[in-house]
């Protein structure tokens, strides 16, 4: 059988012309065994997270882009993330210092009583596994993310330095 419609092994559609009754039959169910069926769930999982965003040819952007559109998108991305994360780190202080305000309120007035000797036990006892802790090494799971986030900079340099640029411009305005 000759393929009139040369894209349809792919998982796009034919022009309706193009399609022979052979080809109706095995999309209808009867499959002669041409086909070998492919695990998405497996296949991403052994993606890295940047080609499950960006799409499997998303290599350096400096590959695909020029210099000014580069620090243009990281720019315009950092300046939103900046501009976002100076909102809701304004409103977050807000609420964090009214609750504690409110806290202090209900302590001087009677309403809560604070136990003293259990938060300075608790206090001890996070001391010492903070120090447990120190001693410790860090995960591998971190160590591989770190990796993978320090070659993606240095594979994109222009739009991580436009990112944190805009980053720093939409903390300021």
């Amino acid at each position: 059988m000759t393929n009139a419609c040369p894209w349809s092994r792919e998982l796009q559609l034919c022009p309706r012309d193009t399609i022979s009754p052979e080809m109706a039959a095995t999309s209808q169910g009867n499959f002669d065994g041409k086909f070998e069926a492919l695990d998405l769930a497996e296949f991403t999982k052994k993606q890295p997270w940047w080609h499950k965003l960006f799409g499997q040819k998303s290599g350096p952007s400096a590959e695909k882009y020029s210099v000014a559109t580069q620090l243009l998108i990281g720019g315009v991305t950092g300046w939103c993330t900046g501009f976002v994360f100076q909102k809701v780190g304004k409103l977050a202080a807000t609420a964090v210092g009214g609750g504690f305000f409110l806290l202090q309120l209900a302590n001087h007035t009677g309403y809560i009583k604070v136990d003293w000797q259990r938060v300075e036990k608790d206090m001890k006892k996070a001391k010492e596994q903070l120090k447990i802790r120190k001693n410790n090494q860090i995960p591998t799971e971190v160590k591989s993310k770190a990796e993978e986030v320090v070659s993606f900079v240095k594979k994109n340099v222009l739009v991580t330095g436009g990112f944190f640029g805009g980053f720093l411009l939409g903390m300021a305005s």
